[in-house]
């Protein structure tokens, strides 16, 4: 069976002037309009489609690609607003709604909202609602610490930004972990870095340990080459300003050069870095 607000991969069963029907399961049959049809698509072929319903509350299959999907949380832009809500950009035709009753405060053309999709229980369509806290707990967790995860930023706080991990938990990005600004509902990829006892989770930017330091030598060794085999930059040097330039923090940066350098792959001067002959 097809799952509304989800990406599926549906069957082409009949194909028509307007579009191509698709197999949406228990004899159900999906209109895929003829703008969203690839080209040589043939009878039996398989697309990867999103659901939703259309202003006429017909299914509908797109191949559009939204910004969120049901039980995702993202930031959107307030397109219109009436007397029983709010409808959003949300990278599709029709536009989200948000209810009144889900809205925090008033929603207004021009503001940007994070928002989590769910389906409505009575009318079965994709709606929004900015009451995204309920749905986040770190009571029981799926995650655990060095697994790789989705960030999203939620909120700044005195010590770091609140983050968002996997449209589940809440951990916090500390300030130092951050060496360039962010902004909230930016989605970043990240790890876990610390679980501690009463499950308060702390996360960091990239990739864990030493898979990540062998992506950063990778780049620190083109960047030399592509700069005749030198760059004034060691472990002395401001941490904003390696940041700019190799887009890592400092920390990183130390325990790259420190890696390439037990390789005898870079040497270390007094003034910066200098990659050594093959």
């Amino acid at each position: 069976m097809a799952e509304i607000g989800r990406f599926n991969n549906l069957r082409v069963i009949k194909q028509l002037d307007f579009g191509v029907y698709l197999d949406g399961g228990e004899g159900e049959e999906i209109l895929l309009p003829k703008r969203f049809v690839p080209k040589g698509v043939k009878d039996g072929d398989e697309i990867e489609v999103f659901l939703y319903h259309d202003s006429e509350n017909r299914i509908i299959a797109t191949t559009q690609k939204p910004k969120a999907i049901v039980d995702e949380i993202a930031m959107m832009e307030v397109v219109d607003t009436s007397k029983h809500g709010a409808f959003l950009d949300w990278g599709l035709m029709k536009d989200l709604f948000v209810p009144l009753s889900q809205q925090e405060l008033r929603m207004q053309p021009g503001q940007y909202h994070l928002v989590r999709l769910y389906l409505d229980e009575q009318t079965g369509r994709i709606a929004a609602t900015a009451r995204i806290s309920r749905f986040l707990s770190n009571h029981d967790l799926t995650v655990k610490e060095n697994d790789s995860v989705e960030l999203l930023v939620y909120q700044k706080t005195d010590i770091g930004y609140k983050v968002i991990i996997n449209n589940k938990h809440l951990g916090v990005l500390h300030y130092n972990e951050v060496f360039r600004d962010l902004e909230i509902g930016d989605k970043e990829k990240g790890f876990i870095k610390t679980i501690r006892e009463d499950n308060k989770i702390d996360v960091s930017l990239g990739e864990r340990g030493y898979s990540r330091v062998e992506g950063e030598a990778e780049k620190i060794l083109r960047l030399l080459k592509e700069n005749d085999g030198y760059l004034p930059y060691h472990d002395k040097s401001d941490p904003e300003d390696i940041y700019d330039f190799f887009g890592m923090s400092k920390k990183t940066f130390k325990m790259t050069i420190g890696a390439l350098y037990k390789q005898k792959q870079i040497e270390l001067t007094q003034t910066g870095i200098k990659l050594l002959e093959e």
